[in-house]
């Protein structure tokens, strides 16, 4: 039986385990990436493992998210990571050189080679063919140190590409027909892979979108074959010896499969407030627009650029329209400046922001109250833009431009041909701002800020785990819900303690408070409980709080793992209908919990007691035995001790 993209990339790099679906498995990892948002805890993490150098064959650190320095915490975090990158033989990306998904598929990715970044859109380097996996900062601290990932082996789904786009039908299009068709748990558990006559049409940036946005499917990653259109593209980088060809074997079999008719598609949307909420652009056609957004790590590839240029050309932003736009590296933002393309961005009042994630995060650019705003990113939480009231649509950039000159949605179809861009046979390449480490790194001091402080470890698992709930939920709840990362919270990135008084307020304002007068206890969360982001803050801030367990209907896959790594119990209803029992402050117990945690190895249940409403239930912990000795242990740090 022949193999898929991902399976040879995964045999070639197995440590141990069988790659037989749902088994544990570990890789090894050749690349990592970080940012400022997770990278100041991962290098403090990286720091606690006691390893001087890294032993990847590369590992970048990337400035990219929080630029806004209104007061010195930022400026101090940006600090300790360039000076710990130094010490411990890591690129570090300075401020200006653009969102790390971008920067790394055009300077740094390799196809067939693995990536292990702290954020959930690391998946971007799946366009050129690269096994590319978001995790936690843990998980990518063990990994710069040489330690193995760990990961369920996913199952296969492949989704063939057929025929050609129509005009004003897009690579975004594309991924929002595959939200629609598997919604945004539809990816749990597997690798999605592109194939199909399609793909040739495609070059690496919308190859890359598509990739990007897999994130919001759940996945544990997407890819597409390397090829000759790989090829065109690393030789415009100037790095034509970094192609491998790689492709699915003809007789490789899938778990899933999925047709799409590129030529049936039109130009989709994805509604607030759910990157699966979608639908025909003409479904919403004559919406009143107030902000369109441009960029982030979706969508600010210089082809996307090029195409907003051209349709702005000539043309005004319509008055009551905020138009802001991000190019999504220097390297674009230098080739729009040369051709000509940035001035008529300029001319035509738009606003032209750094090449950072910017308002994708909340990272300025809120919108006004009760707005309506189009952006070109990959999310559209609830209140994930600053704007609690604002609702937020998700659309290809030729419709976010069209919507800015005009004020209103309209249907890009009835607006004649679209411009046709052409990728460059060569980008313009200066790295200057990617600083290499010193090859004796002996004297350099890592600069630690005053707002830098000790991250919260667990302790060993006790026999008898119990307390209130503190919290009942419901489905959907992302990592924005429980640790907002705004502009006003991202500068204590590296300050649990402060961000704990923030844990889940979005959906519960008095929770911290709650927990700190219990001693902690108990989260109740509905389906897919911690998808989006992949930082590790939404696990160290219950940890802060004295959380000792999470029980729901289902997790995201990133945010198991980070509980898991920091030692609290992610639990699941074995029967959902428990889940509507459940009372705020009932107070639970789990007796015999490090036997009950290990026996769940074997598929056995997790029992929980309900002493307030005099009745017992039936949990899943489906976890492997080095994650069951984790979870005794209180987190992965402990247990690196205890084997080390």
């Amino acid at each position: 039986m022949g193999q898929t993209i991902s399976q040879k990339i995964i045999q070639a790099h197995l440590i141990s385990g069988s790659m037989e679906a749902g088994s544990e498995i570990s890789i090894r990892i050749d690349q990592t990436l970080t940012q400022d948002s997770t990278g100041t805890m991962a290098y403090l993490q990286f720091e606690a493992i006691d390893i001087p150098k890294v032993k990847t064959k590369l590992s970048v650190a990337y400035i990219d998210h929080n630029m806004l320095q209104s007061g010195f915490e930022n400026a101090d975090d940006h600090k300790y990571i360039q000076t710990v990158a130094a010490k411990h033989g890591i690129r570090f990306s300075k401020p200006g050189n653009g969102v790390c998904h971008q920067v790394h598929i055009e300077r740094f990715g390799v196809p067939g080679d693995t990536l292990l970044g702290s954020d959930s859109h690391t998946p971007t380097c799946g366009g050129i063919g690269m096994l590319a996996i978001g995790a936690g900062g843990l998980d990518v601290a063990v990994a710069m140190g040489g330690g193995p990932y760990y990961l369920s082996m996913p199952k296969m789904t492949q989704v063939i590409l057929k025929g050609k786009l129509a005009p004003w039908a897009t690579a975004k299009d594309i991924i929002l027909e595959v939200l629609r068709v598997m919604t945004v748990k539809g990816g749990v558990g597997k690798i999605v892979e592109y194939a199909g006559d399609g793909i040739a049409y495609l070059s690496v940036p919308e190859r890359a979108t598509i990739t990007n946005m897999g994130a919001e499917l759940g996945a544990t990653t997407s890819i597409f074959p390397s090829d000759e259109v790989t090829l065109a593209f690393l030789e415009a980088q100037g790095r034509a010896s970094d192609y491998v060809p790689l492709a699915a074997d003809s007789d490789a079999v899938y778990d899933e499969v999925i047709d799409i008719d590129l030529s049936t598609l039109s130009p989709m949307v994805a509604k607030p407030h759910m990157p699966d909420n979608v639908v025909k652009v003409s479904e919403i056609e004559g919406l009143t627009v107030d902000q369109v957004c441009i960029g982030s790590c979706t969508n600010s590839s210089l082809m996307d650029m090029l195409k907003v240029a051209a349709l702005l050309k000539g043309k005004t932003v319509h008055t009551d329209v905020s138009l802001v736009i991000a190019p999504g590296s220097k390297q674009v933002f230098n080739m729009l400046a040369n051709c000509g393309a940035l001035a008529d961005m300029i001319a035509a009042g738009a606003r032209i922001l750094e090449c950072s994630c910017g308002p994708c995060i909340g990272m300025g650019q809120s919108p006004r109250t009760d707005a309506v705003s189009l952006r070109t990113n990959n999310r559209n939480f609830y209140a994930r833009s600053g704007t609690a009231s604002a609702n937020v649509y998700l659309v290809s950039p030729e419709v976010a431009t069209l919507a800015a000159i005009e004020g209103k949605v309209i249907n890009p179809i009835k607006c004649g041909q679209p411009p046709v861009i052409t990728m460059p046979d060569s980008f313009m390449i200066n790295d200057n701002l990617v600083i290499l480490p010193p090859d004796d790194s002996s004297d350099v001091e890592v600069v630690r800020g005053p707002n830098i402080k000790p991250f919260p470890i667990n302790t060993k698992l006790s026999d008898s785990v119990s307390g209130k709930v503190l919290v009942v939920l419901e489905d959907n709840i992302t990592t924005d819900h429980i640790m907002p990362s705004n502009a006003k919270l991202l500068p204590y990135r590296s300050n649990v303690p402060y961000l704990a008084d923030y844990c889940l307020t979005p959906s519960d304002p008095e929770f911290p408070k709650r927990a700190k007068d219990n001693n902690g206890g108990f989260i109740i969360g509905g389906a897919n409980y911690g998808q989006g982001s992949s930082r590790e803050h939404a696990a160290l801030a219950p940890l802060q709080l004295g959380v000792k367990a999470v029980i729901t209907k289902s997790f995201a896959r990133i945010h198991m793992a980070n509980l898991i790594n920091n030692g609290i119990l992610p639990l699941t209803f074995a029967d959902t209908a428990d889940y509507d029992r459940i009372s705020l402050l009932d107070e639970f117990i789990i007796e015999n919990a490090q036997a009950q945690i290990r026996s769940a190895t074997q598929g056995n249940d997790v029992i929980v007691v309900n002493k307030t409403q005099g009745y017992s239930f039936r949990t899943n912990c489906p976890i492997s035995e080095r994650q069951a000795a984790i979870l005794v242990a209180g987190g992965l740090l402990n247990y690196t001790k205890t084997i080390g």
